[in-house]
């Protein structure tokens, strides 16, 4: 019988004595194993270790062998609580940002949710895009760390400005800009200023980074200068997030003169702006220039991104910044990621230098309008007693203020069971919300019969029993 045999065996035998026992019996000696089952040191030692390994015995040297707990021989769940204490206090909540990417159950309508349907989704011409991506050559080989040059140049000229490709560094989508952005311009601990409400995924990426949010207050038109600077001198922050253009989820977009006093707010505090530029293709009329595009001190880090607009795999986007802030959100990618898939990069600069793309961004234009008007009027027609905060030039989403006598959270809960599926006002603000508000979403449902219909379910649980 070979060693490696004499093991299993010897192994199986303890292993069935450890069955007849109870947790904490003391097994025989190892001198005691050798002379019952006529073998060495070594054989006993290694079984041992086996059987140890499996977590049904537990070796004390000086003390000897005894048969473990029973959770541990059985493979039953394992007290893991010592773990609470070793991670410490700090929490990665992803409550908030789960809930805005979890797909509808069957029969519920989503008037929540980030992306744009199946349906409005330019699925074929980006399979063709992949297609010809993947014949390339280098399809395959390791890209620039920074992001294969033409699509930082695609990105580069999207910002405008005078933004050069070796501004550009190419990451995993938008939120992932935004995580690198957060931890590369702040330390933990330090607070950053958010617009109020504002995007739960920043608020998550920011809590994550062990910033404090603080919160900016808005109007229709935007966050308001005076409170933004009021806001940097209070808490002595160096970072706003804000987005410009069609913000989530209020809709407003900020005016060139506010932007150019944004800027010249953060520049006098010393202070970086995150321009999240992630509505850019889905405005209904020109927006104002970028913000960056204005500035010509480094103090905007820009973030633009193609998920939203094609496909939530298409996780493609660029972050801009100039000076040591882009020197270290490049160490951060390349420590974190070290570079975005080569093949998802020839596909976005395939899609985006093809035919495809202006028409994809011609109809969505056309069916994000219709969607957006006839959301509102069925919100207006069913749902008289809430109050459309403003009717956005494009974007995603409507936000909605519920009467002050509502619960929120019963409404939205009541509207889960009558089958439509909206998103709570209260994940969008750093402290306590001002009152009652959900956001409704108009590009998630198929068509705009399913929208009228999600309407009609959410005004019957905001009417409650």
């Amino acid at each position: 019988m070979n060693d490696d045999s004499s093991i299993v065996r010897l192994a199986a035998m303890i292993r069935e004595e450890t069955e007849r026992l109870r947790p904490g019996d003391r097994l025989p000696s190892s001198r005691e194993l050798m002379r019952l089952h006529g073998v060495s040191p070594v054989t006993v030692s290694r079984a041992l270790a086996r059987l140890a390994a499996e977590g049904r015995v537990i070796t004390r040297p000086g003390s000897g062998t005894f048969v473990a707990p029973a959770v541990a021989r059985t493979g039953g769940t394992a007290d893991l609580s010592w773990q609470t204490v070793a991670l410490g206090d700090r929490v990665v909540d992803d409550t908030d940002v789960i809930g805005l990417l979890t797909p509808p159950p069957d029969g519920v309508i989503p008037l929540t949710g980030g992306y744009l349907n199946p349906a409005m989704r330019p699925s074929k011409a980006l399979s063709g895009a992949a297609s010809r991506a993947l014949h390339r050559p280098d399809a395959w080989s390791l890209p620039p760390l920074t992001g294969i040059p033409e699509l930082r140049g695609w990105f580069a000229q999207e910002a405008g400005g005078d933004i050069t490709p070796s501004d550009v560094l190419v990451v995993s989508g938008g939120q992932s800009a935004l995580t690198h952005a957060f931890r590369a311009l702040s330390a933990p601990g330090t607070p950053i200023l958010v617009e109020t409400p504002t995007y739960p995924g920043a608020l998550a990426a920011a809590r994550a980074a062990g910033l404090r949010a603080t919160a900016v207050p808005m109007d229709r038109g935007g966050v308001r200068p005076e409170l933004l600077a009021e806001a940097f001198a209070v808490t002595g922050a160096r970072v706003f997030f804000c987005q410009p253009t069609l913000h989530n989820p209020t809709g407003a977009t900020l005016s060139a003169e506010r932007r150019g006093q944004v800027l010249a707010i953060a520049r006098a505090a010393g202070a970086f702006v995150v321009e999240d530029d992630y509505a850019r293709y889905f405005a209904a009329a020109p927006a104002p220039a970028s913000m960056i595009s204005m500035d010509a001190h480094g103090t905007v880090v820009h973030i633009n991104s193609l998920t939203k607009v094609l496909a939530p795999s298409m996780r493609v986007a660029g972050i801009t910044a100039r000076g040591p802030a882009a020197r270290r959100l490049r160490a951060s990618q390349i420590v974190e990621a070290f570079f975005v898939a080569r093949p998802l990069q020839e596909t976005a600069l395939e899609f985006v230098g093809s035919p495809a793309w202006p028409r994809h961004l011609a109809g969505l234009g056309v069916e994000l309008t219709a969607r957006r008007d006839t959301l509102a009027a069925a919100l207006t027609a069913r749902m008289p007693a809430a109050e459309i905060h403003l009717l956005p030039r494009g974007g995603l989403h409507l936000w909605v203020r519920l009467p002050p006598d509502r619960d929120e959270d019963t409404v939205v809960e009541a509207a889960r069971r009558a089958g439509v599926l909206v998103s709570p006002g209260r994940i969008y603000y750093p402290a306590e919300p001002p009152g009652p508000r959900i956001r409704v979403t108009h590009s998630a449902a198929l068509h705009l019969p399913e929208l009228v219909e999600g309407v009609r379910r959410l005004a019957t649980a905001l009417e409650g029993p």
